[in-house]
């Protein structure tokens, strides 16, 4: 078997595609008519609920069902967005404060839950006996009981409210809700309160709404069912018939007959919608229940009955916010006392003030909240004056709650809180008490302030909190309100106040030992400045920022080094040795933090993956001796990095080939950049990269014409690929990795010469290692390794040309056809590697199990063993040998066999019928 001469070069233009000249590039961006004309054969008429402005809200709420768009009789739009605003709160509510599966109550609750009747004791009596002897119920204490069993004896009331309801029995169902209104009056386990206020309050609600459609039934239909008339949505007691309100009237004096307190001002606000069958004002009946529940002396149960009565009076249709003002007002003045610092100050009695807050918080969110949504733009000064922020004279800031204050900012329109920024500030001065931490406010504050973009000059507000804050003396606190009004300071470009927030973390950290709390704003502020930094020159410059950044540890300064390097990487090329060295030492510091027991985790990744960006990025110019010596710098600092290792390798390579272009003395710079790469590529952990980074650098070896250490570097190459398969069977990734190696290696070979002896040319790592390798593989899938031996075979076939398909020429690197081509020896070993190779070839396919992968196998084997011998018996037996194989497996009339059939007779073969006659 002979090879057959080619012509890479006229081959090459053969098989080229003719090139036509186009208008558009085929990548831009289509022409506007081009986009119109196929817009108009795709029309599809479908509704974006997205496109806001056509958006419909109206009709898409009475599109809903009868169910979603009613609640109790109210059906207005404004009353069911209530209602799941109602909803969402409940759970929020029960979610914050979840409770566990033994819940404690009082026994007097329990007696409660316990009792069917509705003639019991009054509760009035059962306080009168506890009071009697106290002894005794010391010694009854609380029951305790499952959360399950609780809720099924809620749920056991409501059914008996429903049962009774339904059989006429009006006072029944009556007396079993105060049964359940009088639950609330228990806040001996104040941890479960809330729970407790859900789950009753849904029963009175049920009962309100039962009372509500009694009631407009009679206003709207006869005993006997005859139509009266109908009330609209916004109705008032003008319309509505006297038996209607006769039953209204019956209800609430009902009601209003309850012995106790808490329980009365429940009942009537459950059915304080009702007001609206008798009043032309019902919400002024507000003012009088606010009154009421001023004699709740307990804060929890009196804040949680003002919860309430928010709840039921927006079924009024009134958005008077006075009673709510007045309310908040109250419920300051009874939280200031119960808070005082001259009652028990004792560690059991401030963790029993703490929760009491806690508990106490949501309803006055709700509250705070209701007064400024309802309260018209134009009137929310008078809303605060009333409340004690602003105001002149007598109506100047007045002293208030801490969380109450919270509670002031938070809710406030952002414009508001901008504009009364100063009375705030004031506020939170006289602010003195336990319920919230003074930076608490000052921190929600400056969130606040940096919600808008008004011009209004705030640098006085800024110099004033920076002092107070100073004045202090804590950096904790120091820190959460800097955090908070950095925004505000980052936003409007106040220099002199940047270096102010720093020089104050500096002056007040040094020394120090953080904590967890104090790292946390640290972390914030710095990733603060760095996104608002675009150049890291500019943050760098920054008075103290890096000194802060030293005395930072832990997770939030690696946090802080990973942004930092993140910004870095977005900005392009390093060239300033300066900054190269400061972001050297970010990343060393980075990690240096990070535990080497979790290397395989995120935490590791992500670093890892900055740091080797970072390490590409630099760009040292001309100077690429200082490059390299960086280099060696990031191996020793980083080395348990893998991928950070092979990119060294690839920036070492680089190197290399920009030293051939500007250093004087490129031979020993390039044998640098080579033994560089030649002891990072063995510490990589995995053998495929390693095969990868030995080929790539006896690519660069051979063009700065280190012959022998490429050729060292391509029997490094071949070891790897042994040792992959030798470890174990090779995944499917690891075979295409293998073959993609394998055949890249035999690309560089073509270029590699051989060296000379006595006897003649050397093949060293050429053809017959690879085939020694190849043949030893039992572990490959036959379709894997025909590929390697076609590799060998096409090799083989190019070294024996003339001239080669390409050659290092160019870098003064004779190629085998100018050292060998003629040589009878060296024509002969090429053509006996060939020939085992062909003989293996074909005997592989054999082995193949699949007849479709079987038949492909024989088809790529026939075209590369036609591609590179001449016509002959011997190649002609072989190709139609494969070619009938193929047939078999595949069909005569698959495309495939028809153009290798084409490609046969094009190379002069023997056809495959004249060949089957001869045998």
């Amino acid at each position: 078997m002979e090879f057959r001469p080619r012509n890479y070069k006229q081959e090459k233009e053969s098989h080229a595609l003719h090139r036509t000249r186009v208008d558009d590039h085929p990548l831009c961006t289509p022409s506007t008519s081009h986009r119109q004309v196929v817009g108009e054969h795709h029309t599809e008429n479908f509704f974006d609920p997205l496109r806001g402005p056509n958006t419909n809200v109206g009709e898409a709420f009475h599109n809903l069902p009868d169910e979603e768009r009613t609640s109790g009789g109210f059906c207005t739009e404004r009353d069911n967005q209530h209602t799941r605003d109602w909803n969402s709160f409940k759970r929020l509510l029960m979610q914050r404060f979840p409770i566990s599966k033994m819940i404690s109550i009082s026994s007097i609750s329990d007696g409660i839950m316990k009792s069917n009747k509705v003639d019991e004791i009054s509760s009035t009596s059962s306080r009168l006996e506890e009071l009697d002897d106290p002894q005794k119920s010391a010694k009854e204490g609380n029951a305790s009981i499952t959360r399950q069993e609780y809720v099924f004896r809620l749920n056991d009331f409501k059914e008996k409210i429903v049962q009774a309801w339904h059989s006429e029995d009006r006072v029944t169902a009556l007396k079993f809700t105060i049964k359940v209104a009088r639950l609330l009056m228990d806040t001996s386990v104040r941890q479960f309160y809330p729970t407790l206020f859900v789950l009753a309050t849904d029963v009175m609600d049920m009962l309100g709404d039962m009372v509500w459609e009694r009631i407009k039934q009679k206003a709207e239909f006869t005993v006997d069912g005859n139509k009266l008339c109908f009330l609209a949505e916004n109705f008032d007691a003008n319309g509505v018939c006297v038996d209607a309100k006769e039953t209204c009237n019956n209800w609430f004096y009902k009601v209003g007959s309850i012995e106790d307190l808490l329980p009365r001002v429940y009942l009537e606000l459950a059915i304080l919608p009702c007001w609206r069958f008798l009043l032309i004002q019902p919400a002024d009946c507000l003012h009088r229940l606010v009154k009421m529940i001023r004699g709740l002396a307990d804060p929890l149960s009196s804040a949680y009955c003002c919860l309430y009565m928010v709840h039921r009076a927006r079924k009024l249709l009134s958005r008077d916010t006075a009673y709510l003002i007045t309310c908040m007002n109250d419920m300051n003045i009874l939280l200031m006392d119960a808070l005082s610092l001259k009652r028990d100050v004792s560690k059991t009695c401030v963790e029993k003030r703490r929760l009491l807050i806690s508990l106490i918080e949501p309803t006055i969110e709700y509250i705070v909240h209701h007064i400024f949504e309802d309260t018209p733009k134009e009137q929310l000064a008078n809303a605060l004056v009333n409340l004690g922020i602003g105001g002149k004279g007598d109506n100047k800031v007045v002293s208030c709650l801490s969380i109450v204050a919270h509670c002031y900012i938070k809710e406030l329109p952002a414009d508001m809180v901008r504009s009364k920024s100063k009375e705030i500030i004031n506020l939170i001065e006289c602010c003195n008490d336990c319920s919230l931490d003074k930076s608490l406010n000052y921190r929600l504050l400056g969130f606040r302030l940096s919600e808008t973009t008004s011009p209004q000059d705030m640098v006085d507000v800024v110099d004033h909190v920076i002092q107070v804050v100073l004045l202090w003396g804590k950096l904790d606190e120091y820190l959460r309100v800097m955090d908070a009004f950095l925004d505000l300071v980052l936003q409007n470009q106040m220099g002199n106040h940047i270096l102010n927030v720093l020089e104050g973390i500096a002056m007040q950290a040094r020394d120090k030992a953080f904590t967890e709390e104090e790292l946390g704003s640290l972390q914030s502020i710095l990733v603060k400045f760095v996104s608002h930094f675009e150049d890291l020159e500019e943050l760098f410059a920054l008075n103290h920022y890096l000194e802060i950044l030293d005395m930072m540890y832990g997770r939030p300064r690696s946090i802080v080094n990973m942004h930092i390097l993140d910004r870095a990487i977005r900005k392009g090329l390093w060239h300033d040795p300066h900054i190269i060295q400061l972001l050297f030492g970010i990343s060393k510091s980075l990690i240096d933090e990070i535990d080497q027991t979790s290397m395989m985790d995120y935490d590791y990744q992500q670093p890892a993956r900055l740091i080797t960006r970072f390490v590409s990025m630099v760009d040292y110019g001309s100077d690429v001796e200082r490059h390299l010596a960086f280099l060696v710098e990031c191996r020793g600092a980083f080395g348990c990095i893998n991928e950070l290792k092979e990119a060294l390798v690839h920036s070492s390579n680089s190197l290399a080939i920009q030293g051939l272009k500007h250093s004087n003395k490129q031979f020993s710079f390039i044998m640098s950049c080579i033994a560089y790469s030649e002891v990072t590529i063995p510490s990589i952990s995995s053998p495929m990269k390693q095969s990868n980074l030995y080929i790539e650098t006896a690519e660069v070896a051979l063009l700065g014409g280190l012959v022998s250490h490429a050729e060292g570097l391509t029997e490094s190459a071949v070891s790897c690929l042994q040792s992959l398969v030798v470890n174990g069977l090779p995944g499917i990734a690891d075979v295409e990795g293998i073959l993609s190696s394998f055949q890249k290696l035999c690309s560089l070979l073509v270029m590699v010469p051989w060296n000379k002896s006595n006897i003649g040319p050397s093949l060293n790592y050429a053809p017959k290692s690879l085939f020694v390798f190849t043949d030893s593989q039992s572990k490959l899938i036959p379709r894997t390794t025909t590929r390697l031996f076609s590799a060998i075979i096409l090799l083989s076939a190019a070294l024996s040309q003339e001239i080669l398909p390409y050659n290092a020429n160019n870098f003064g690197i004779p190629g085998n056809d100018q050292l060998f081509y003629g040589d009878s020896s060296y024509s002969q070993e090429l053509a006996s590697i060939s020939q085992l190779a062909v003989q293996k070839l074909v005997d592989v396919i054999q082995w193949e199990h699949s007849s479709d992968a079987r038949g492909i196998m024989a088809l790529e084997a026939c075209n590369c063993i036609a591609s590179s011998f001449r016509t002959s018996p011997e190649t002609s037996i072989i190709c139609v040998k494969l070619l009938e194989t193929a047939k078999l497996c595949l069909g005569a009339h698959d495309k495939y066999v028809k153009s290798t059939t084409k490609f046969l007779e094009t190379c002069s073969l023997t056809s495959p019928d004249a060949e089957q006659e001869g045998i």
